[in-house]
C-alpha cells in the first residue's frame, strides 16, 4: 500500500472530538431555501467554522468541460447568492459562454453540505462597486493588481505589481476596476445534506417550481 493510500485510510470523518451532527427534521424545516440557508450558515460560524462563507464554485467552458474553485459568497437573498470576479477571468469568460453554475458549501464542523445551482446574472455596475469598495484594502488592492488567470512571467513580476495595486489602494480607496463584477446565481435547486452517525444521512432537495415557489422532496443518501 502507498503512503497515500495509508494516509487516506487513516483520516476519519467527522471524528466526534470536533464534529456535532445535530438532526434535521424535514417536517419542520421552512418552506423557502434562503430560510435554511441562512440559519444553517450562522451554526456553522457559531460552532466554530472559520471560513464559513468559502464555497465551491464549478462552471463550464465553451466546450462544456467542466471547472472548480473556492471563491467567496458575498450576499444570498431572493435575487440569489453573490460572488465575485473580474469578467476576463477564467471563470468569468466561462459565466459569459454558459452562465449556468453550481455552488457547494461544505461545513464538517456540522456534517452539512448545500448544493445549488442554477442560471447566473450579472449585476449592475454600481452594486459591484459598492462590494468592491465595502471590503479591504487587501481586497481592493487585489481587484486592481488584475490579470487573473493570464499566463505570469515570474513571481517578481507579481511582487511589483501588487506593491502598486497596494499603493495605490491605500492612497485611492474608491480606485474603480472595471472588470470587477458581482455574479448573482439564482437556484433552480437546493440541496441540503446533513450528516448522521450511522450514514442515514437526510438530503433535502428544494426544487423550484413554475409558479417561483418551491417544492421539496428527500433524497437517498
Amino acid at each position: 500500500m502507498s503512503g497515500l493510500s495509508e494516509l487516506l485510510r487513516s483520516l476519519r470523518v467527522w471524528d466526534p472530538a470536533v464534529t456535532e451532527l445535530p438532526p434535521l427534521d424535514p417536517a419542520e424545516a421552512p418552506g423557502d431555501p434562503l430560510e435554511l440557508f441562512t440559519r444553517w450558515i450562522t451554526e456553522a460560524a457559531r460552532a466554530g467554522e472559520r471560513e464559513p462563507h468559502t464555497v465551491s464554485l464549478a462552471t463550464a467552458d465553451a466546450d462544456g468541460l467542466p471547472d472548480a474553485r473556492v471563491v467567496m459568497l458575498h450576499g444570498a437573498d431572493a435575487d440569489g447568492w453573490a460572488f465575485a470576479t473580474h469578467a476576463d477571468s477564467r471563470k468569468g469568460r466561462q459565466l459569459a459562454a454558459r452562465p449556468y453554475a453550481a455552488l457547494v458549501f461544505y461545513w464538517p464542523v456540522l456534517g452539512r453540505q448545500v448544493r445549488l445551482r442554477g442560471p447566473v446574472t450579472v449585476a449592475p455596475g454600481d452594486e459591484a462597486r459598492a462590494d468592491l469598495h465595502a471590503r479591504s484594502t487587501g481586497a481592493l488592492a487585489a481587484a486592481l493588481t488584475g490579470r487573473q488567470s493570464a499566463e505570469l512571467d515570474s513571481t517578481d513580476e507579481l511582487a511589483r505589481a501588487s506593491e502598486a495595486a497596494w499603493e495605490r489602494a491605500g492612497r485611492e480607496p474608491d480606485a474603480p476596476v472595471p472588470s470587477w463584477t458581482l455574479y448573482r446565481l439564482r437556484p433552480d435547486e437546493v440541496e441540503f445534506f446533513q450528516g448522521e452517525a450511522r450514514r442515514r444521512h437526510v438530503r433535502l432537495s428544494y426544487r423550484r417550481t413554475a409558479d417561483d415557489g418551491w417544492e421539496r422532496r428527500l433524497l437517498w443518501p
